[in-house]
């Protein structure tokens, strides 16, 4: 079973509704002892990085999503959800993240002349292949929404990046943790395939 933490953040139905046709079984739940007995966990998300920290902590959910991620199964970080496993954001000056792992979220530079926030489909390239992506070729389109953008401290982390205006890690892995910029929920094909990977991680044999 999949747990899909609710923290009343959009976007949450829709990473249900993918993952409901792939046939995974799944839930949207703040209930700790739930998210404890998942197989995987999944922090979606939009909206803003502060406001979604103090819901975290409002619904006592950053120790449970700290000891999943650090200690637990296959974590997912979507969209929000990756930009809170970081250390800060120059959306919330003076909040700090989740801090599972080490990197700022930046604003997008807004004179390059491309508009803020960034919404359409790009293509990734391959910093070090991970496992989400196992099958899924280079250069395949996938769709964003944001206005920030992660900056990870250790690049050894980052399995795929794009560019709009600057150099985005769009797709970072370490260990047990996965984490995605982009929506692949929305994301046709490609994003249903990196899910289905997802959620086979573990499985195998």
């Amino acid at each position: 079973m999949i747990a899909i933490i609710d923290y009343d953040a959009g976007n949450l139905k829709s990473v249900y509704k993918a993952l409901q046709f792939l046939g995974q079984e799944s839930v949207i739940t703040r209930d700790i002892e739930e998210i404890r007995r998942a197989d995987k966990v999944i922090l979606p998300g939009v909206g803003a990085f502060g406001d979604a920290m103090r819901k975290l902590e409002e619904f006592k959910l950053v120790e449970i999503i700290k000891e999943t991620a650090c200690e637990g199964n296959p974590f997912l970080g979507i969209c929000l959800g990756l930009q809170l496993l970081f250390e800060e954001s120059d959306e919330s000056p003076g909040v700090k993240g989740l801090g599972i792992l080490k990197g700022k979220i930046l604003k997008i530079p807004e004179d390059r002349g491309l508009k803020v926030p960034h919404i359409g489909w790009n293509s990734l390239e391959y910093e070090t292949k991970g496992r989400i992506f196992a099958g899924i070729p280079e250069q395949s389109y996938v769709y964003f929404v944001h206005s920030y953008y992660l900056k990870a401290e250790n690049p050894d982390i980052v399995t795929a990046s794009t560019e709009y205006g600057v150099h985005i890690h769009a797709s970072v892995e370490k260990d047990n943790v996965f984490a995605c910029q982009f929506h692949p929920e929305k994301s046709g094909e490609t994003g249903l395939a990196i899910l289905r990977n997802f959620a086979m991680i573990g499985e195998e044999g």
